[in-house]
């Protein structure tokens, strides 16, 4: 158990490494940064940072040093450096290398009994006019590797789009289109002692590949499948001896839930447990990584609902204050670009 007082290191310096700072404040602890931006909003609430590259391997073990537990708070932050300070990293690295392969995840969550959208991997122009006649369009094309919010992902309607894209100079892979109703999280936390909380799940509607809300309580529809979904979650987070919280989004379908991905660290669906849990995702993770006991994870409220804040809908979020039982969180970034994440606002009780 890592003692009040102690310092965590955390690898990226965006929106989530500073919720989870803030969270460590809390319980006595003080939070080091190593990112590769100059831009850090978690290094604004952090007693340092460590402004490096990820592959400079002399300052990360300068860092490891300073730190007595490390996590991260970007799932593509690069594996291979990570071998130097795998002593201090929770959760353990084989999660993000699970994670950060498309290709990879699916067929590890195949092989723990999950089911995730039909696919095919991609390597040539041919292979993606085959893929189309096997699983059927619409479908996605995606990278393998570094996408998120969308990026690295192509739609493809017929045979007809593809034969007019160029294929990205990375792996890739087709997915077929998924014919859901809803889609939903499953965030756990899993201590070192191998206890698992959950989470009530949020139901999530995203627009333009980023999420826009989640909202509890989730549909009856939703709520019948998170069972099911648990489980699955449970086995990964069990199979890969995690220890942190974990994410896992699905597709609710009519033939149950289908997975989507998995994010290994805590996630911008499960921001409602700030005011809406009697313990948030950010410090349970605290907790889970540090040896500590687990906290509640009740909902405290019987409706909730969180709202990113994305590009300039920032410039105007001091207004909604006026709002009862709206809570607000900027989170210190400059610049209100298309398509980034500025903030969110959490609704407590309210329709």
């Amino acid at each position: 158990m890592l003692k009040a007082g102690g310092t965590i290191g955390i690898l990226g310096g965006g929106q989530l490494g500073r919720m989870m700072a803030m969270a460590a404040a809390q319980l006595g602890y003080h939070c080091k940064i190593f990112a590769p931006e100059r831009e850090s909003v978690a290094a604004q609430v952090s007693d340092d940072f460590f402004f490096n590259k990820w592959d400079d391997t002399a300052a990360l073990n300068a860092f490891a040093q300073q730190c007595d537990v490390i996590t991260w708070e970007f799932e593509n932050v690069p594996v291979d450096p990570l071998s130097a300070i795998e002593d201090r990293l929770h959760p353990h690295p084989r999660a993000l290398e699970t994670a950060q392969d498309r290709l990879n995840e699916k067929r590890f969550v195949e092989g723990l009994g999950g089911k995730p959208a039909a696919y095919v991997t991609i390597d040539s122009h041919n292979d993606l006019i085959a893929a189309i006649d096997r699983i059927g369009a619409p479908g996605i094309l995606k990278t393998r590797r570094d996408g998120y919010d969308g990026k690295g992902q192509w739609r493809i309607d017929s045979s007809r789009d593809a034969e007019g894209l160029r294929l990205p100079d990375t792996a890739t892979i087709y997915e077929g289109f998924v014919e859901f109703f809803a889609e939903f999280s499953v965030i756990l936390v899993r201590g070192h002692d191998g206890e698992i909380r959950f989470w009530d799940s949020a139901e999530n509607v995203h627009i333009d590949g980023i999420l826009a809300s989640s909202t509890l309580p989730a549909s009856d529809r939703v709520c019948a499948q998170v069972e099911e979904a648990r489980k699955l979650a449970a086995s990964i987070a069990q199979a890969l001896d995690y220890v942190g919280v974990l994410t896992c989004e699905f597709f609710a379908t009519h033939e149950g839930p289908i997975f989507n991905e998995m994010a290994p660290r805590v996630h911008n669906s499960g921001h409602w447990t700030i005011e809406g849990a009697v313990t948030s995702q950010f410090e349970n993770h605290i907790r889970a990584i540090c040896g500590l006991p687990l906290g509640d994870t009740a909902t405290t409220a019987p409706r909730i609902q969180m709202q990113n804040l994305v590009g300039k809908q920032a410039k105007t979020a001091l207004d909604l204050l006026s709002e009862p039982d709206t809570h607000l969180h900027l989170y210190g970034k400059k610049q209100a670009r298309d398509g980034r994440k500025m903030g969110h606002i959490t609704r407590i009780g309210r329709d």
